[in-house]
């Protein structure tokens, strides 16, 4: 089993930047690929971008160009770089990690950014 804590969410203006880690633990060497998701109020849960163990990365277009994912393997973190933050990126943020026989999810952090 993988366990997932996310951090560094908070309340910013637009156009501000903010930086999400998600610290893994647990059977980390079984993790195939990290992802961010986020679920905006009366939203569907969207996906957001990933990570894999070879560091190819994907994004969605609503987020090209502004968000950078990235991992510390010494720190078993993955980042989320957001810069040019906008309203509709509101939303819980969550991080997930999946293998061949889990699909593990973080409990959430809070991203606002105002008008």
């Amino acid at each position: 089993q993988v366990q997932l804590v996310e951090s560094g969410g908070g309340l910013v203006q637009a156009g501000g930047s903010l930086k999400l880690s998600c610290a893994a633990s647990g059977n980390i060497f079984s993790i195939n690929a990290m992802r961010w998701y986020r679920e905006a109020p009366g939203k569907q849960r969207e996906w957001v971008t990933y990570i894999t163990t070879d560091n190819i990365t994907n994004y969605a277009n609503s987020v090209k160009g502004r968000f950078t994912i990235s991992r510390d393997n010494a720190k078993n973190t993955v980042y989320l770089q957001m810069n040019g933050l906008k309203p509709e990126d509101t939303a819980v943020y969550y991080c997930n990690a999946q293998g061949t026989t889990f699909n593990a999810w973080g409990q959430g952090t809070q991203v606002t950014v105002s008008s």
